[in-house]
């Protein structure tokens, strides 16, 4: 009798001979195309998809879901592979199922404020072609992600104090479930009080109830008027202070993100923000009708003055503000130059803001006791933040930065925060959900699971935890 692995090597035979059959050449099993797809930007280690295949439209996701759910072969749903937490890393004999061709935006709602594109198209891909009509999609969580990948991990990023995260920005979508059957669910209108919201259910669900192949999106006018700045303070205090006082004042702000000085230390490097000193450092931008931008600004200004603020230095033009947000942007790549062929994990979470300033500063304590260096970078304006920490590469390494991101996020779910703002889950954060969700919602999850992948080829083994949990 053939043992399990052998019954699993047989099965993928099968569906890849059927595939290979249907989609030809959207069929790769090349060895530097497998190693692209065998995994994102996290500190888990890769493994080997047994074949990607390469999606160009809903039917071609059907088909393979409908095969691999027959011979009880995993698939995992690949974007753009940026993900931090091994969403897309694949277990032993499975597919990768690559989204990225499936680029148009099938139906433009000027009028209406919206439109529906394919999973696999960017942030950046749907901005460039909207942008002539006075429009822009504004979730912006850095990188190149897809907007499919974003709705599955729940994406947020530096505008989300200003327009919410995808969750809020996200109408309806195009669902294929693990048998093959198509879904969609919401729609264009902008309120409904009809049946459960399943748009929701499949939003952040990382791809194990689900492969999510168009999204209904919501647009915005493109602001007549942007304004952004900088200011730096001599403490992380006063940093955090003046981002949170602004929000709590109301201050419409479109986006205020804070780094601390050995974060300004590798941006300033990497970047070439000569202008700049390491210190704490806010990152400001208003957007509006030019005599509301000069108001939010002159009111932010007030409070960055009472809390020390050296003083605000402005971008004047589009090209000085992307020149600003390219560097925050490169925050993680910053900090990874600061010493080549360290470790460096980044991880995130949050907290309602206004334990904001207790919970960075009781994480700064955390870094100092452990001995490492880490940089902190964060959606100050939501109560998110990132650390950025830095090791020597081998499992003592792993081990120390594991052990402080652990302390971090016990100080955040103590706060009555959550492990990740943004990140998601995938296999790096599960060991915190049942302190924090508990084990009654847990329960709820696992059989939601159950019921829509019953055979569990949906990306087994993310997202839900089992066995041991985190107990803080």
């Amino acid at each position: 009798m053939a043992d399990g692995s052998d019954l699993a090597a047989s099965r993928i035979r099968l569906v890849l001979s059927a595939l290979q059959t249907r989609m030809g050449a959207q069929v790769s099993t090349v060895g530097s195309v497998r190693e692209e797809h065998s995994h994102g930007e996290a500190l888990d280690a890769s493994r080997l998809p047994e074949a990607v295949v390469f999606a160009e439209s809903t039917d071609d996701v059907s088909a393979v879901l409908k095969l691999c759910h027959e011979h009880r072969v995993p698939v995992v749903a690949f974007g753009a592979g940026t993900s931090v937490e091994g969403h897309v890393t694949p277990p032993e004999h499975a597919i990768s199922l690559d989204l990225s061709r499936m680029t148009e935006i099938v139906q433009f709602n000027p009028e209406d404020l919206d439109c529906r594109v394919q999973a696999g198209l960017t942030r950046q891909g749907l901005n460039a072609q909207i942008r002539d009509c006075g429009l822009f999609f504004p979730v912006d969580p850095g990188g190149e992600a897809t907007l499919g990948g974003m709705c599955a991990t729940r994406a947020s990023g530096t505008a989300a104090v200003r327009y919410g995260t995808i969750k809020e920005n996200v109408l309806g979508l195009t669902v294929v479930l693990a048998t093959g059957e198509v879904i969609r669910t919401g729609g264009r209108v902008r309120k409904s009080s009809t049946g459960y919201d399943l748009t929701a259910l499949f939003i952040g669900s990382e791809g194990t109830l689900g492969v999510i192949t168009e999204v209904q999106l919501r647009l915005y006018g493109l602001p007549e008027s942007v304004a952004a700045a900088v200011c730096q303070f001599e403490t992380v205090d006063a940093a955090v202070r003046t981002a949170v006082e602004a929000i709590q004042y109301g201050i419409p702000v479109a986006r205020v993100e804070l780094a601390d000085e050995m974060q300004m230390e590798a941006c300033i490097r990497y970047s070439h923000l000569d202008e700049l000193r390491a210190l704490p450092t806010l990152f400001f931008e208003f957007a509006g009708g030019p005599g509301a931008v000069r108001e939010q600004v002159e009111a932010t200004e007030e409070i960055a003055r009472e809390n020390g603020g050296l003083g605000f230095a402005w971008a004047d033009t589009p090209e000085e503000r992307s020149r600003l947000w390219k560097a925050r942007h490169d925050a993680y790549w910053a900090t990874r130059a600061l010493e080549p062929g360290a470790l460096v994990i980044s991880t995130d979470c949050i907290v309602p803001i206004s334990k904001l300033a207790e919970l960075i500063l009781g994480a700064r304590d955390d870094i100092a006791a452990s001995g490492m260096r880490a940089a902190m970078v964060g959606h100050v304006g939501d109560g998110n933040f990132h650390t950025l920490i830095l090791a020597e590469d081998n499992a003592e390494g792993r081990r120390r930065i594991l052990d402080l991101d652990r302390k971090i996020v016990g100080r955040a779910l103590a706060m009555g925060g959550s492990c990740s703002g943004e990140h998601g889950v995938g296999l790096g954060k599960q060991e915190f959900l049942e302190t924090e969700h508990g084990a009654g919602a847990l329960r709820v999850m696992r059989a939601l699971k159950m019921a829509m992948d019953p055979r569990g080829i949906l990306n087994p083994g993310k997202l839900l935890p089992e066995g041991e949990v985190y107990r803080g």
